[in-house]
């Protein structure tokens, strides 16, 4: 540098003294092994004698999105066996379905019928 060239310095001004000093995010350490699945559970759908096949059908595709032929099938089954599994999923959800079902409320078209069908939750084996 010639004697005539002036030199220009940076100065780095310090934080002020209140600031939050920051952090820089901390990259996610691989440990190799997959993430935990949650457990599983089922939806049991259980047969009683106050609810039509139209109902079962009808609630099925109301809350489960089930096409009629396959509500059909389901309905079969819990008459025939006393019981369905309709969904398997997490925990949560099988919650959320089973409260929904008990929820659904009475068969119209069974004057006896004073309420929604029962279902439970019980883990996948």
């Amino acid at each position: 540098m010639s004697d005539s060239a002036s030199a220009t310095v940076e100065v780095q001004a310090a934080p002020p003294a209140d600031a939050t000093p920051r952090s820089e995010p901390t990259p996610a350490r691989s440990t190799g092994s997959k993430p935990k699945r949650q457990p599983r559970y089922h939806v049991v759908l259980w047969n009683d004698d106050d609810h039509t096949y139209e109902y079962v059908i009808a609630m099925l595709r109301r809350l489960f999105g089930i096409e009629p032929e396959k509500g059909f099938r389901i309905a079969e089954e819990v008459d025939q066996s006393g019981r369905a599994v309709v969904l398997t999923t997490t925990r949560e959800h099988a919650e959320l379905k089973r409260d929904q079902i008990h929820a659904f409320g009475a068969d119209r078209l069974l004057a006896r019928s004073k309420g929604s069908m029962s279902a439970s939750i019980e883990p996948e084996a």
